[in-house]
């Protein structure tokens, strides 16, 4: 009952211009939405979860955070995964201990959550948790980690991690690392595409059942983990190149080689990858001097420093105008999937807590805003239930049942 009329209040208050133009009411779209299995498959709270001052069980707002387990439920998100990130950084022993270091505390700070509020929420572990634990009327909660970094060159590490709960690793960041050159390494390719570590470590994610995520590698990396993976892969938080013009995004060969391979692209809510940018705003200008202290000078940075510049990151919507991208633009690239190889290889991965946000989904209890844009363009429920978790969680027990051959 809360979970209907919470779900009621979003769409009137956020959603009604949309539902108003494609007649399609409230109470329609609350019945499908309460219907589908839904997960977000990329959010970067954990970062924030490290803060004292956040606290993930109750009601906050943006920029603090984007996601906590009360709008979870009042946006009827049933599963979602939580990176552990870490930047990269120069490869020294030393950088990647740190790396190492901070993965694990974001994944403590993942398990000390779900157990302090765990009425609301639990760990969840495999691709059956999230339909268990929605049954209960629970959040499932996942972990990935977003960028190897912290594996450095031990390939023992990867199933250290797998024990510790991680179900996805997103090979690489920004940066090339020690597994794979990166779609935005200033400095361009290092290894031409995997290194010959990153060889091993998909071959022994495949047989730990752990998911490949190609978000942020460079197109030859992608060409090599769709040539050797035995499982099908996922893009955790991409979009579409030929729409947006982002290295981040896949061009529509990388998603008709994703259809292939059986995997999925999740549509990143992040403006630049919606929407190509105006370069010449204030908001532009603003964030690139951001991102050009935090990539050269944040390691050495005082904790209040690092707090003030990541503060400074969040208010740059509230602080500096921007050029709307909208629930619309989102659709739009889940129809361009959808007629370039159907509706079985798109999903969503917001990139909330770490840039994503669109206006009209600021948060995660805005997400049925997006199924009342589906339902407006003629989208079945089936289609949508595709959508919002059955493709992704297709590709997790297929990379479950590869991992763990019939005898």
């Amino acid at each position: 009952m809360f979970k209907s009329f919470a779900l009621f209040f979003i769409l009137i208050g956020t959603g009604f211009n949309i539902l108003a133009a494609g007649k399609i009411t409230p109470r329609k779209v609350m019945k499908v939405h309460n219907s589908v299995l839904t997960v977000d498959t990329h959010v970067d709270t954990p970062m924030s979860m490290l803060e004292e001052d956040f606290d993930i069980g109750i009601k906050n707002s943006p920029p603090q955070s984007r996601v906590d387990f009360v709008r979870m439920k009042e946006g009827g998100l049933d599963a979602i995964f939580f990176a552990a990130f870490t930047g990269q950084r120069e490869r020294t022993p030393e950088n990647t201990q740190k790396a190492y270091e901070m993965a694990n505390r974001m994944i403590d700070a993942t398990f000390e959550a779900c157990e302090k509020y765990n009425e609301m929420a639990e760990v969840a572990l495999n691709s059956e948790d999230a339909k268990k634990l929605e049954k209960k009327g629970k959040r499932a909660i996942y972990i990935g980690m977003e960028n190897g970094f912290p594996i450095g060159n031990d390939i023992e590490k990867v199933e250290e991690f797998y024990l510790r709960g991680i179900r996805y690793i997103t090979l690489c960041h920004s940066s090339n690392n020690d597994i794979c050159d990166s779609s935005t390494d200033k400095n361009g390719p290092e290894h031409n595409g995997l290194s010959n570590f990153g060889k091993d470590v998909v071959k022994e994610m495949n047989n730990l059942g752990m998911i490949i995520d190609v978000s942020h590698i460079s197109d030859k990396s992608f060409y090599d983990v769709i040539e050797l993976s035995k499982a099908p892969i996922i893009a955790s938080h991409s979009s579409v190149r030929a729409i947006a013009n982002h290295k981040r995004n896949l061009s529509d060969d990388m998603i008709k080689a994703v259809a292939k391979n059986g995997g999925v692209i999740q549509i990143c809510l992040l403006d630049d990858y919606i929407k190509n940018p105006d370069t010449t705003s204030l908001y532009y200008k603003k964030r690139e001097e951001l991102s050009l202290i935090y990539d050269t000078k944040y390691d050495s940075m005082t904790d209040d420093e690092k707090k003030a510049l990541r503060d400074e990151w969040r208010s740059l919507r509230v602080k500096y105008s921007k050029p709307k991208v909208t629930v619309a633009d989102c659709v739009d690239h889940i129809d361009y999937v959808k007629n370039l190889v159907g509706i079985d290889y798109v999903g969503i991965g917001s990139d909330f807590d770490g840039g994503g946000g669109l206006d009209g989904v600021a948060d995660v209890s805005e997400f049925p805003n997006i199924t009342a844009e589906m339902l407006k363009r003629g989208y079945t429920r089936e289609e949508i239930r595709k959508v919002w978790g059955e493709n992704f969680f297709r590709v997790f027990k297929e990379v479950e049942k590869i991992a763990q051959p019939e005898s």
